[in-house]
């Protein structure tokens, strides 16, 4: 059970004014997304990479996660409102511990952008994205019991970041992995060619890069 802590909640102003509310996650995303430019920042190693089965387009996520800030902020602002107006003290006590737990959830969606491409710390941002899906996940069924449509607006947040959440947990194994597997070819690539010489070495080399691609190490 949480609790409503002012000091780690947005001010009020934020979750009663639908424009500030609904603008405030958008505005933040996108100002992260172009400070930390994930792209330039990406590994040339993590490129050469398979991706993870049912990764969506790169252009998807833009599109995708602007919808979703703007329902999460209509969400606050449906759940605040509704709640702060009730006649029923408990309705009102969830309303707030709910915008405690708005406003870390916001936090921890902000930090894992930087923590991943900016900081290249994928464990890191592994935590983030598991916390951050439970705390979404408890935020929906606090909500529940404040207005409905607020819960709802958040139900396809949290169905995109469980699936975030995957995507996020493969990349993570790739990346941790892959240095690993790389050092084990490069031993067993100079075992080769010591035991059976330079010629002999090659063919049997382009095998086993063939079959790392088979095997969805290799694009």
């Amino acid at each position: 059970m949480t609790t409503f802590i002012p000091n780690l909640t947005l001010p009020a102003q934020v979750f009663s004014t639908p424009a500030i509310s609904i603008l405030l996650p958008v505005v933040l995303g996108a100002a992260v997304g172009y400070s930390v430019s994930p792209k330039q920042q990406t590994p040339k190693k993590y490129l050469e990479l398979k991706q993870p089965p049912l990764r969506p387009p790169p252009w998807v996520f833009g599109p995708v996660w602007t919808t979703l800030y703007g329902l999460m902020g209509y969400s606050a602002y449906r759940a605040w409102t509704v709640g702060t107006t009730s006649l029923n003290p408990n309705v009102a006590a969830l309303a707030k511990q709910g915008a405690t737990l708005y406003t870390i959830q916001l936090g921890l969606n902000m930090l894992w952008t930087p923590l991943f491409f900016g900081l290249k710390r994928p464990v890191e941002a592994t935590v983030d994205i598991v916390a951050l899906t439970g705390i979404v996940g408890y935020l929906t069924y606090i909500w529940s019991g404040v207005d409905q449509v607020a819960a709802w607006a958040l139900v396809p947040y949290l169905g995109w970041l469980s699936f975030a959440t995957y995507l996020c947990v493969s990349n993570t194994t790739i990346i941790t992995l892959s240095p690993c597997l790389w050092a084990s070819v490069a031993r067993y690539r100079s075992s080769i060619n010591l035991k059976t010489g330079p010629l002999t070495g090659m063919i049997m080399n382009l095998g086993f890069h063939r079959a790392l691609e088979q095997l969805g190490y290799l694009r």
